[in-house]
């Protein structure tokens, strides 16, 4: 008797497994600077959500196996709709996409006629459907200045990114009151205390923190952008991390002499106010190897959308590729 292969036991050489069922079914393995270092291993790719996007628009794939959360596997399901596309926790969500319902959110554009409507990829399909424009970190700006300087904004999830990019663009936008409950929770005492006791130390910190974060940065990007900082750096040079610390294991890839601080949190009630474990994605992590190699020895969970709303998310996602 043949048993199902959800109750087949794992094998003792799990990436083994997972690199011989990839080629037996020609899957891609795409995953986000956030996963689990072990999860970046197993990667064909790893990037931050625009490079991710664009691989997915791109994959000659049977399968795109996406190692990130539910939107980013959503997006990839849109920009590639005859491709099957798994994810190997369905929990994985983001509590800044969360923080966006559509019906919500399509009031609040109902309430604001006239406004061109920004929205980070960190977002729900059927908050992309409402939009007119996809952004990244890695392009909000460039995306907002291609806008006619006349024309007002909605931006929409992140208050904290929208803040930024209002700071650089000189725009006037409506803020969707949304965040990323890890960058938003970023100790900036804690922060301002490992700058001294760490002269020289150059800061990397994530546009998604508030301003009395990203203020003490020395780079202030995306998690590409960051990685970029680090490659330039000095080899032997201190990065404070100010970001989810999966980047860097990416960053002691390009810089294994380097030293990295991880930022921490604040919180109440611990004796510091601080929490370095509290900076890790909760819904990164659901990801594990034993999942993936599951994910594609079974070719589920997989992303399935309506062909309707993938057809309505999909321009404002194309318009973000377009503009870089």
């Amino acid at each position: 008797m043949i048993l199902p292969l959800s109750r087949l036991t794992p094998p003792v050489d799990l990436a083994a497994e997972i690199q011989r069922l990839k080629k037996a079914k020609n899957a891609v393995i795409l995953a986000h600077y956030y996963q689990a270092d072990e999860i970046q291993d197993q990667a064909d790719f790893i990037g931050d959500s625009l490079q991710l996007a664009r691989e997915a628009a791109n994959s000659k794939a049977d399968i795109i196996v996406f190692c990130g959360v539910h939107f980013m596997a959503e997006t990839a399901k849109i920009l590639s709709p005859q491709r099957q596309v798994l994810l190997p926790d369905l929990a994985a969500g983001c509590s800044l996409a969360d923080s966006a319902p559509a019906k919500e959110f399509a009031a609040f554009v109902a309430a604001h006629p006239g406004h061109v409507v920004v929205t980070y990829v960190n977002s729900s399909a059927a908050v992309k459907a409402l939009s007119d424009y996809c952004v990244t970190s890695s392009n909000a700006v460039a995306v907002v200045e291609s806008i006619p300087k006349d024309q007002p904004i909605i931006f929409a999830p992140d208050r904290f990114l929208g803040d930024y990019v209002r700071q650089k663009t000189g725009r006037d936008l409506v803020l969707w009151e949304g965040s990323c409950e890890i960058h938003e929770l970023f100790s900036a005492q804690a922060i301002i205390d490992l700058k001294q006791a760490n002269p020289g130390c150059i800061t990397l910190v994530h546009p998604e923190c508030p301003a009395t974060v990203r203020d003490l940065g020395d780079v202030v990007g995306s998690t590409k952008a960051l990685l970029e900082a680090v490659k330039k750096g000095a080899a032997d040079g201190t990065y404070l991390v100010v970001t989810e610390p999966g980047i860097i294991h990416q960053m002691r890839r390009a810089q294994p002499k380097a030293r990295f601080l991880e930022a921490p949190a604040s919180v109440k009630g611990s004796k510091d106010g601080s929490c370095t474990s509290c900076n890790t994605c909760p819904h990164m992590r659901l990801n594990t190897l034993e999942k993936l190699w599951r994910c594609l020895a079974e070719g589920r969970p997989e992303i399935t959308l309506d062909a309707t709303l993938i057809e309505r998310a999909r321009l404002p996602i194309e318009r973000m590729l377009a503009v870089g």
